[in-house]
């Protein structure tokens, strides 16, 4: 039989480097055997609910794709992820044209793994923000009493009368859904021009805690997370982060479908990563609003995965 060194299987045949792992080698994929005790990735490809046009349902396959970007070493903290693993449980199957359909499919799939893997971490990916109304109900119902960290430009405490439950009502649907109360959430990064007073009005009647970008800059991100878990420990039985990318400022999230200026840099966003990961209380998260389509250079969905491996790495 002739040898054929250099000949790969599709998809493979690209410079490789012995003594670098990629962090795409450490994602595997999930047998549906064995039982899940740490991170888990399960996408949530659905972007129809949209307020602006967007393809967020691209977004967990090119996070994933990220992975093969970047490498497991940590030099700042001496720290290597090669001999660890994360498991990738594949995407929730939406349907075609039933909104409310696909949202119960990600809350029946969500509650079934919880209650199968009960020491898993789960890390949703959307997807657009309506992901985490079905995301975050199943998580409170497996496992208690649910404090919420959202990282968002928006309060996303729209009225569903107007437009059903989309990607700007998934905590006023947590709210009047009674899955929490207002004082289990709390809100970092809210931005000018980008919300309208009654849904900020709404936010403080119900007793949300709001934390602009005027804090941020004033305060420091990593302070007000710090500030956000110690408020909610006497409250709550276990916290749940929603980071929706356009927190960050359109020059580092240009794959948002809804970028604006005055937003969060990526080094403050990072600098919050340690602080969640270390606390013991952090049970799940959702990263979503992250559009492909018109992301440049996959800079969005390559910090997406920076995050995730952030965490991973501080919460080992």
């Amino acid at each position: 039989m002739v040898e054929l060194p250099y000949l790969k299987s599709s998809g493979t045949a690209g410079f490789h480097d012995r003594h670098v792992t990629k962090a795409a080698e450490i994602v595997e994929a999930w047998d549906k055997v064995g039982k899940i005790t740490d991170a888990g990735i399960i996408g949530a490809p659905l972007s129809k609910p949209s307020i602006s046009l967007s393809g967020a349902s691209q977004a967990p396959a090119a996070i994933r794709q990220m992975f093969s970007a970047l490498s497991t070493y940590a030099i700042e903290d001496e720290k290597d992820l090669a001999s660890k693993r994360m498991i990738d449980l594949g995407d929730i199957e939406m349907h075609l044209t039933d909104i409310p359909g696909s949202h119960r499919r990600i809350y029946e799939t969500m509650a079934s793994l919880l209650h199968a893997h009960p020491e898993m971490f789960p890390i949703v990916l959307g997807g657009d923000h309506s992901i985490s109304f079905p995301s975050i109900r199943a998580f409170a119902e497996q496992k208690g009493k649910v404090g919420i960290i959202q990282f968002d430009a928006h309060h996303d405490l729209r009225n569903r009368e107007d437009g059903g439950t989309g990607n700007g009502t998934p905590f006023r649907a947590l709210i009047e859904e009674n899955v929490i109360e207002g004082d289990q959430l709390v809100q970092i990064g809210i931005r000018n021009f980008s919300n309208s007073r009654p849904y900020h009005e709404f936010g403080e009647q119900h007793g949300v805690t709001i934390f602009t970008m005027k804090d941020v800059r004033d305060q420091g991100a990593a302070r007000i997370v710090r500030e956000a878990i110690q408020q909610l420990k006497g409250k709550v039985d276990i916290i749940y982060i929603s980071l929706d990318m356009d927190v960050l400022d359109q020059a580092f999230a240009p794959g948002c479908p809804a970028i604006g200026p005055g937003g969060m840099t990526s080094d403050a966003l990072l600098e919050c990563i340690p602080v969640i990961a270390q606390e013991p209380m952090v049970k799940g998260m959702d990263i979503v609003e992250i559009d492909p389509t018109v992301d440049f250079r996959n800079m969005t969905s390559k910090l997406a995965a920076y995050v995730i491996l952030t965490f991973f790495l501080n919460r080992i």
